[in-house]
């Protein structure tokens, strides 16, 4: 199988690493994605902060210029946002939709609005310094960069039929300190279409166990079908 990978705030897709190391021995293909804005040399233009549709775009055009396998599309946190934006434009060209301790948004959420107190607080100080790029958060990976604060507020504004067919899958990280995800979990349980696992090692998933996230993602069924 095929996967994009497009990671949460702040990390580029270094923080998948391990992850793409343990797909590819399996014999998959693996593409993590750095969002604009957050590449290792800092933005292109820091004046012009990204929003969600500039991320939107990048994706949508890595998707659109891989041929036509169709592909597991996964996104953590943040990352949720933007892989439901690339999966309504092209949602043909996406067999299963893969949600990491993410945000899944419907018609008119945004990132601030589906997230919790914890985060909001964390997005504004962070953005005080310019009101546009949100300081990378204490204790994070040295690798990380500023936020663009744009893409974190502007609502997903889906354009095509939602009735599309596609395998969803929400991977939860568990019930972490002020988590947003706990409640929306639960909710997945019991919606038709998705699938829920639980790998309860916080929110990175990605870092605190590789192994298991690698052997959830390669064990999804043939694109486009249910578990």
């Amino acid at each position: 199988m095929k996967f994009v990978i497009v990671p949460g705030g702040w990390q580029g897709g270094w923080a998948f690493d391990a992850v793409a190391a343990e797909l590819r021995r399996d014999g998959h293909q693996v593409e993590a994605v750095t969002l604009a804005g957050l590449e290792p040399d800092g933005p292109l233009d820091v004046d012009r902060p990204p929003n969600l549709d500039t991320h939107i775009d990048q994706v949508a055009g890595i998707i659109d210029r891989g041929g036509d396998t169709p592909l597991a599309l996964c996104g953590h946190s943040y990352g949720g946002m933007v892989i439901a934006g690339a999966a309504d434009r092209l949602g043909d060209r996406i067999g299963q939709l893969v949600f990491i301790d993410a945000y899944v948004p419907e018609d008119g959420d945004s990132c601030w609005s589906l997230t919790s107190d914890r985060f909001r607080h964390l997005f504004m100080a962070g953005a005080r310094e310019d009101g546009r790029w949100v300081a990378v958060p204490q204790g994070a990976d040295p690798r990380a960069r500023p936020h663009p604060l744009a893409s974190f507020l502007q609502s997903f504004r889906p354009g095509n039929d939602p009735a599309h067919a596609v395998g969803r899958t929400f991977i939860s990280g568990g019930a972490w300190p002020g988590s947003p995800f706990v409640d929306l979990t639960e909710r997945l349980r019991h919606r038709a279409g998705w699938k829920v696992h639980d790998i309860p090692v916080g929110h990175n998933i990605a870092r605190h166990d590789p192994g298991g996230l690698a052997a959830v993602l390669g064990a999804l069924p043939p694109a486009g079908r249910s578990a």
